[in-house]
């Protein structure tokens, strides 16, 4: 189980705190941004390894979008209206549909 931060805004692990992700977004939503970003740090995994110094700042630039998309980085959620927060997790879902995860509807 994650340990939150009695405000709710961050998770701890191991003392460390880390911003989490904004509550407001639909589980289905952040279940797809959370695969996109799995993938992303997967891949940032294997361009390393291989030496691929593109392949691995693309990646990392698809974590940063996926971690923005879900709050953890970025702007604080809990500084943004309802409209901004659910701009920011939509167009994070779009970005994510183009390379295959979930729907862009």
């Amino acid at each position: 189980m994650v340990e939150h931060t009695d405000d709710g805004r961050y998770i701890v692990v191991k003392g460390r705190r880390w911003r989490a992700t904004d509550p407001a977004i639909p589980e289905d939503d952040a279940a797809v941004l959370r695969r996109w970003l799995m993938a992303a740090r997967r891949d940032v995994g294997t361009a390393t390894r291989a030496g691929d110094t593109e392949g691995e700042s693309a990646a990392r630039g698809r974590v940063q979008a996926a971690k923005t998309a879900l709050g953890e980085r970025g702007p604080a959620w809990w500084e943004q209206t309802d409209d901004q927060r659910r701009a920011r997790w939509t167009a994070g879902l779009h970005h994510a549909a183009q390379e295959g995860f979930g729907s862009a509807s």
